[in-house]
């Protein structure tokens, strides 16, 4: 039977980068209908004087980002808000937003390292970007009644982390994956070694005699390859 409990986007703040020390968190009061990532790659677009067209060049690729829209409410009429905010006013429960994400902290003199969760979806190792704090409704002595906050998040991965990933996915280093039903050898291949032609190399190593006897369980070896030969 499917969990039907609506879970609310929970951001958690941490001391360290290797996200060990927890310092606090802070819950989204109402979810947002949207969410938007923004991915980039960047791209070598120059060409030469009196050429058409061009041939991008690979630069690098930018953190992923997080785009959230989050209201904070102080009328209690908006169906859904989380309970933890019932007695805070939009004022203290800017203040638990931005302690969480966006002050200071002093023993590491820099704001928090985050970690985003909403349900399933969702689990963003993550630092703040941008924040921006729209205020539109107001009590008659002009302290807020409803902030609507667009905040971006980057993506972040400590040093120790990235290393492991990029030494993970090298071509250079010997891995192994379980075969799926939708694998194939020259698909392993171009997704290994940027290049299909080794699916008869991978078929050896791996003692396959045909190239059907890859099954969905199989474990599939992937060594490094002599680029330099044909």
């Amino acid at each position: 039977m499917a969990d039907k409990t609506l879970n609310k986007i929970t951001i958690f703040s941490y001391k360290d980068k290797e996200f060990n020390t927890k310092l606090g968190e802070f819950k989204v009061p109402i979810n947002p209908e949207t969410y938007a990532q923004n991915l980039k790659v960047n791209l070598d677009t120059n060409k030469g004087h009196g050429q058409q067209g061009t041939d991008p060049k690979y630069k690098s690729t930018e953190p992923e980002q997080l785009k959230l829209d989050i209201i904070l409410d102080g009328t209690k009429t908006m169906e859904g808000y989380d309970k933890s905010h019932d007695n805070k006013t939009v004022k203290e429960q800017l203040e638990e937003f931005q302690k969480c994400v966006y002050y200071m902290e002093g023993e590491i003199h820099r704001p928090r390292f985050l970690k985003i969760f909403w349900g399933k979806e969702i689990n963003f190792p993550c630092v703040l970007s941008q924040l921006d704090i729209n205020y539109t409704l107001f009590y008659p002595d002009g302290s807020p009644l409803r902030v609507k906050i667009a905040a971006i998040f980057l993506k972040y991965l400590s040093e120790k982390k990235r290393e492991a990933e990029q030494k993970k996915r090298s071509p250079d280093l010997t891995h192994e994956r379980i075969a799926k039903s939708s694998d194939r050898l020259d698909l392993l291949s171009y997704n290994t070694y940027n290049d299909p032609k080794y699916f008869l190399q991978l078929a050896a190593v791996n003692k396959l005699t045909t190239l059907r006897q890859l099954r969905t369980g199989n474990k599939i070896f992937l060594p490094p390859f002599d680029k330099t030969e044909d």
